[in-house]
This record gives C-alpha cells, structure tokens and sequence, in this order.
C-alpha cells in the first residue's frame, strides 16, 4: 500500500515538472502559480519517497541474493545483517511518509494577514498585544519574511487596542495558522501600583492572504470612506486625508489601513485585508468541519478561552494544546521572538492526531 501511494507521488511529482514547461501553462498564470505550488509542496514528500523506494530495491536485491544457492554462509549473514538495517530505515520512513502523505492545507503555502486584539485586562491587555507584536516581528526576521503594518489602534498607556499586519515569506500561513487563539499573560503590569499580579488577554486571528484570481468583489457592494489618520492622543499624523475605510456591504465587514502616507497604497492595503475575510467566511461555508471563521479562531477573547500562556513571575510559557514536558517553554526566549520550538511541537500533535484519526478509520 505504501509503495502505490509513493509511485503516485512520484509520478504526479514527474507529471508538474513536465508541464511547468508547456509553453500553454507558462502563459496560463493561474494554473502556472497553482502547479508551481503543488510543485513545492511535492518536493519534500517526493524526496522522502525516492529515499524509500531506494531502500526498498536495495532489499528486494538481496532478498534476491539471499535466495540464490552459490552465496557463501559469510556472505549470507552479512546480507541479512544489512536486511535488517534496511528493514529498520524502511520503517522510519515510512512513518514519515505517513504523516507527510496527510491532507495538506491548500492555503499553507500562501502569505498570511494577522490581526492582534487587546481582550480582558484593560490597558495590560493593550500593552500585552504590543509585547505579541513585537514578538512576531522578531520571529519574522528570524524567518527571514517581509511584515507590513496594515492599521493599529493604539493604547493609551502603551501598545495596541488593535494592530493588523501582514507577513510575506516561504509557508507563512502554514506555520503561523498554529498562533490563532486567546493568548493570556500574567504578571504584575506597569500600571499596578500594588504590586499584586494581573491576568489579561489578547486574541490572535491569522488569515491567509487571497489574490485577485481566488475571490471575486463587486466594486458596487463597496463603500469606501477617506478621511486623515490619526495618532496617539489624537493628533493628526497627515495634513491631507490618506487613510482609507472599507465596507463591504451584504457582509458587513469593515476594514481600513491609516499606515501610509498614500491613499492608494491605503487602499490596495485594505483591500487585501477585505479578500482575506471573504475568503474566509467562504472557505468556512463550504468547509465547516475546518471551522475557520475568525470568531471560532479567536472567541470572545475572555482570559477563559486560551490557548497559550505567558507567566512571568514563572519565566514559563504553556501550550494548553500540548501535554507532559513539552507544552512548557522557557518565557525570556518566547517572547524575544524563538517562538518556533513552540509553534513547531503543536504542528506535530496537530499532524500526530490526524493520523491517529486516519488510521482509526
């Protein structure tokens, strides 16, 4: 069973390399852009399938060997030595190749839009999601990804009411997907004169971001309002009015973007915060199951509802979604950005327990 579905990986993988060379498809920018994505999610499944299909011939010739008569006893019990060597990677492989053969989240591969909000706490809540801000800016350059500040709100005491970004780079929603939920801090805040030890929350929601060709927007079901962005204590950032609103209409959803200088980068900006949502609120229509709507990614944003938590008295972080040793981190590193390791053990539960459903089937 495992070798059908590794020659049909591998045959799938030889068809996409074919055709990204047909003049046909190399000017059809949809179905280039979609097979060069099949093409990159392939290649680690694919390499993993060519290692175990060597390994498999290297068996079958010395089982071959094996049952020839003209093989020395010397001979033979190296070769079964090596067999069993064999059979030991063959194994490790295949469980690799289980849990790469897995349905694959087609948006992974895409860019992403991730929207912080400031929950139960007050002004703590506020300063708390401008600590996950700065967070995510350094786990960004870690990765070497491109972040673009799309609009904020900020606190009064320090960081953000609202802080909306994107982020651009190799498998961003793939990895980032894992960070959407309620995460809670507790610590004494700045503001607590007491000393006594508070408990806040801020809500992170992360949407893949869409292209022109995935989802279509009627220019009539819009109503765009301009008007000049403001600061912290209200000042005027600009003299003129650059910063745009959007309403979309039959659904309601409202987004806008204040962070440049031009209305148009404004605009476009906007824009793809609007086709991320809409891609959602359909990608949830037709995939219920994924249950991927913002509010069931991110809940109320009461300290309740949570799937992380940042204990500095501790020094700890905790992953509610992990258990035993590994769903706790050390705080200082977190928070500097080596968010990764954490990000990374969740993948791994998430994929462990979607084979352990598989199999069950």
């Amino acid at each position: 069973m495992m070798e059908e579905k590794v020659r049909a990986v591998l045959d799938r993988a030889e068809e996409i390399d074919q055709l990204l060379m047909d003049p046909l498809v190399v000017n059809d920018f949809k179905r280039f852009r979609d097979l060069s994505r099949e093409q990159k999610e392939l290649s680690k499944l694919a390499q993993a399938g060519r290692r175990y299909m060597k390994v498999l011939d290297e068996r079958r010739q010395n089982d071959d060997l094996l049952a020839g008569s003209g093989i020395e006893p010397e001979m033979k019990e190296l070769v079964r030595s090596d067999n069993e060597e064999l059979a030991r990677e063959l194994d490790e492989l295949a469980e690799e190749l289980r849990l790469l053969l897995l349905p694959r989240d087609p948006n992974d591969s895409r860019n992403c839009i991730v929207e912080i909000r400031a929950g139960t706490g007050g002004d703590e809540a506020a300063i708390f999601a401008g600590d996950l801000f700065r967070m995510y800016q350094r786990f960004a350059e870690r990765n070497k990804w491109r972040m673009e500040t799309i609009s904020f709100s900020e606190g009064e005491h320090g960081g953000f009411k609202e802080m909306t970004f994107s982020l651009s780079g190799d498998e961003v929603y793939g990895i980032m997907k894992y960070e959407s939920g309620v995460h809670r801090v507790q610590r004494v805040p700045a503001t607590e004169a007491s000393g006594r030890i508070h408990t806040s929350a801020a809500s992170v929601a992360v949407l893949p971001e869409v292209e022109d060709v995935d989802i279509e927007i009627n220019d009539a079901d819009l109503r765009i309002d301009i008007f000049r962005a403001g600061g912290k204590g209200g000042q005027n950032v600009n003299k003129v009015e650059t910063a745009v609103r959007i309403v979309h209409q039959p659904s309601g959803i409202v987004v806008q973007c204040q962070d440049e200088r031009s209305q148009l980068k404004n605009r476009d900006k906007a824009m793809r915060v609007l086709r991320a949502r809409l891609y959602e609120l359909e990608s949830t229509r037709r995939h219920e199951e994924i249950a991927s709507v913002r509010k069931s990614m991110v809940g109320s944003g009461d300290r309740s509802d949570k799937i992380r938590t940042y204990n500095f008295p501790q020094n700890r972080v905790t992953d509610h979604r992990l258990t035993g040793d590994l769903k706790n981190f050390t705080l200082r590193e977190v928070i500097e950005g080596d968010v990764g390791n954490v990000i990374e053990q969740v993948r791994l539960a998430d994929r462990t327990e979607q084979l352990k459903a598989e199999s069950a089937v």
